[in-house]
């Protein structure tokens, strides 16, 4: 962006700065490179804004290669980087496949020890001898490679709404990373940066991650001396965009109205990455959240799963001892009621996810019944967030019903309550059957006699 630094940058994020700042007060600024960098993010910045549907970094960087061509920024005395000059190009053919390193050569007479033919000849013990050390490290990079691309399949999940195959995705990776030995390649993961901004440029589906290999395999065999010329400056600004398309300040500030615990959680993990490591931070963050969890299921008395009540079939649940029943009621066509039974946390948020999928077709009334429902935590809450953006995007009104103390504080706290509206949170599940009858055409029915109020506000009421 500008700075003349050369080598590689310590992996420190404060090391990182500091080395900054001594390249700013020792070799200045190149001012020609910082220029491209910031016109290009001002491309980027102008086209989403006036033409969203365009690819804005291809045009940037295009134009900012054009720029860097046509005026020779790119040689003289002062010239500006590119990938032909930092790194001597892109290669135009890709490496040929090779099992050299796996050859053997077959021992010869008064040889104690068989060898193993490759860029080094070394005996079988040497290699028996080094499998100890190489095995603990293929499997932390294995592990590694896998959290890498979970974490950036469910961000991608988030940014489009969708949901991933987790294991699909592990089984292609793995595949694809012993078939890389194959061309002298290293591990590969799924990248957040270029997910996302995959993502930012209209990518969906798995054809977008098919078409980039492509693009990519094309620009290597036939534009490799013109990819050569494109300046790192004008990178550097596209990777400037993503990292604050990623970062996501307003869903960022969101959740700092989650519980202050959920907050502690989510500073240590931003802080461990920030300063430390991904690696490091996800590990310690999921170890808080367990204890965390814990700590709140300690609190509880029971714990269940969401269920559905039907109105009739075997799956009828019935319970002559509890007078607010569903099975007491009568749920008119159209209408889903389901229940959550204990907190609302990560287990029963995926689970409601996938619950408009699993009916034949979408409900014009969806009621969540959440009197037994103690607590509900960030996790819960944004998916109860997407599952009402989910809702309205089919057409599905969303009422819920016996929310409590705790829950209705915390999604005030959160902003979701202005979302739903005071007409989509009753009380009692009389409520807001009479709620969904009134919705879909149908007269209220009389609160049965025996019915008792679910949650603590109606005892005073």
């Amino acid at each position: 962006f500008g700075l003349r630094i050369d080598g590689n940058l310590p992996g420190s994020v404060i090391e990182q700065w500091a080395t900054y700042f001594y390249f700013v007060g020792f070799s200045g600024i190149h001012w020609t490179a910082a220029a491209i960098a910031a016109g290009s993010l001002v491309v980027m910045v102008l086209l989403r804004r006036l033409a969203p549907r365009i690819p804005s970094a291809i045009v940037a960087i295009a134009l900012a290669t054009a720029v860097c061509w046509g005026f020779g920024l790119d040689s003289g005395e002062n010239p500006v980087q590119t990938i032909q000059s930092r790194f001597d190009g892109i290669p135009r053919s890709p490496p040929t496949p090779s099992l050299s390193a796996l050859e053997f050569k077959v021992p010869q007479p008064g040889s104690d020890q068989p060898v193993i033919k490759g860029i080094n000849e070394v005996t079988m013990v040497e290699v028996f001898r080094s499998a100890r050390t190489l095995i603990p490290e293929a499997t932390t990079i294995a592990i590694l490679a896998a959290i890498e691309s979970l974490l950036c399949a469910v961000v991608a999940d988030g940014m489009i709404g969708g949901r991933h195959k987790s294991n699909c995705e592990l089984i292609a990776q793995g595949t694809a990373n012993i078939g890389s030995i194959l061309f002298g390649g290293i591990p590969a993961t799924g990248a957040i940066a270029r997910t996302a901004a995959n993502v930012k440029s209209g990518g969906r589906t798995p054809l977008a991650g098919m078409i980039h290999a492509l693009v990519v395999l094309l620009f290597m065999l036939l534009l490799a001396p013109l990819a050569g010329r494109i300046p790192l400056a004008a990178l550097a600004a596209v990777l400037v965009l993503v990292a604050w398309n990623m970062s996501e300040i307003d869903h960022f500030r969101t959740l700092f109205r989650a519980p202050r615990a959920d907050v502690a959680v989510l500073l240590t993990t931003f802080g461990l990455t920030v300063f430390a490591d991904l690696t490091i931070a996800v590990g310690v963050g999921m170890v808080l959240a367990a204890m965390l969890f814990m700590k709140r299921m300690s609190e509880v008395t029971s714990l269940g799963v969401i269920r559905q009540e039907l109105d009739d079939g075997p799956e009828r649940l019935t319970d002559d001892a509890d007078p607010n029943a569903l099975d007491r009621r009568d749920i008119p066509p159209g209408v889903e009621v389901y229940e959550i039974n204990g907190p609302f946390f990560f287990g029963v948020a995926d689970r409601l996810k996938d619950t408009l999928r699993t009916l034949e077709k979408p409900p014009k009334v969806f009621i969540l019944r959440m009197r037994r429902v103690p607590a509900i935590d960030a996790t819960g809450m944004h998916a109860l967030e997407e599952f009402l953006e989910k809702c309205r995007r089919q057409g599905t009104r969303l009422i819920l019903s016996g929310v409590h103390a705790q829950p209705m504080y915390a999604m005030a706290r959160f902003g979701i309550l202005d979302r739903f509206g005071d007409e989509n949170l009753l009380g009692n599940i009389d409520d807001a059957l009479n709620e969904a009858r009134r919705h879909i055409g149908l007269p209220p029915v009389q609160r049965p006699a025996d019915a008792l109020p679910e949650v603590a506000r109606e005892r005073h009421s």
